[in-house]
């Protein structure tokens, strides 16, 4: 039992509503602009769950092996870091989440496309491997790149752009440029859980010479950098929203923007840091809201 308690740990499987978020949006997008399929949704949300544990385990095993999780850290243990799992179990761990990402990434494209559409596979394939990738390299190897204040570009990237129009397009086989504004208010929620997961951990990254952007610009241009991402991926929300009104029922998911802005000014007024840690599980469950509402905003795709 204390095995899985530990593995269950490394999951961190309260991270999984913020990438499901994307999911449920494409889907949405899917079901608007294409056809609903229970199967592709089935898939993609496993898919999708695989790539996160994966990202998870590696980013427990990248920090504890670079000493940045110590006694300094300010978020939850890590499994590595409390000795729950050695190196070699997490290393392990990583493999087998890998390969299962990939049995799943396969089951998921020739599903969807059929083998007819094989051109769609293979660009699809190559980027699920570079998720995989991305997963991994954050914070594992000598060049991860959250180690250099990239990491911000890639959750924009693979949890709000490929995550919200893939999902999009593994339903409508076209790519509608009107989801581009759910993506980028996804993909800018999602970055500002990132942030504030920077800036509560400023002091020991900056100890640990973890140049996340918090790191580069300072704590104080970090909160406006928070409400900057606050700001415009509610703006692209409303763009979105005008566009497709038809009646107020489409604007009920805006109704999430008021927690997450109430989010922003207890942000922009606390001056530890270390007390932001209580609002990642705001936002993160916020943008969670979001996509479950903007499910009931267009539920009837018309």
């Amino acid at each position: 039992m204390l095995k899985i308690k530990a593995w269950l740990n490394a999951a961190r499987l309260r991270t999984l509503p913020l990438s499901l978020s994307g999911i449920i949006v494409g889907t949405v997008l899917g079901g608007m602009y294409g056809e609903f399929n229970m199967g592709i949704f089935f898939l993609a949300v496993c898919t999708t769950i695989g790539f996160q544990v994966t990202s998870n385990f590696a980013n427990d095993y990248g920090d504890g092996v670079k000493g940045t999780d110590n006694e300094n850290r300010v978020g939850p243990k890590r499994a590595y870091q409390s000795g729950l799992l050695s190196r070699k179990e997490l290393k392990n761990g990583i493999l087998t989440a890998v390969v299962i990402c990939i049995l799943l990434v396969i089951s998921l494209l020739f599903y969807a496309f059929g083998a007819e559409n094989l051109k769609y596979i293979v660009i699809f394939g190559g980027l699920g491997a570079l998720s995989i990738w991305a997963a991994i390299r954050y914070t594992v190897g000598t060049s991860a790149y959250g180690y250099r204040g990239l990491g911000d570009v890639f959750v924009f990237l693979f949890f709000g752009l490929l995550g919200v129009l893939g999902a999009m397009f593994l339903y409508t086989k076209s790519m509608e440029y009107m989801g581009v504004f759910p993506a980028i208010t996804i993909g800018l929620l999602s970055t500002g859980v990132l942030n504030l997961n920077n800036l509560r951990d400023y002091k020991s990254d900056k100890l640990a010479n973890k140049n996340t952007v918090i790191v580069k610009i300072g704590v104080e241009k970090g909160k406006i950098y928070h409400a900057f991402l606050i700001v415009l991926s509610f703006l692209a929300m409303l763009v979105f929203t005008v566009l497709n009104f038809q009646s107020w029922l489409n604007a009920l998911h805006l109704l999430a923007f008021i927690t997450i802005f109430i989010h922003l000014r207890k942000v922009l007024k606390t001056k530890n840091t270390v007390l932001l840690d209580p609002e990642l599980k705001k936002l993160a469950l916020s943008t969670f809201l979001l996509a479950l509402l903007f499910y009931f905003s267009y539920y009837n795709f018309s």
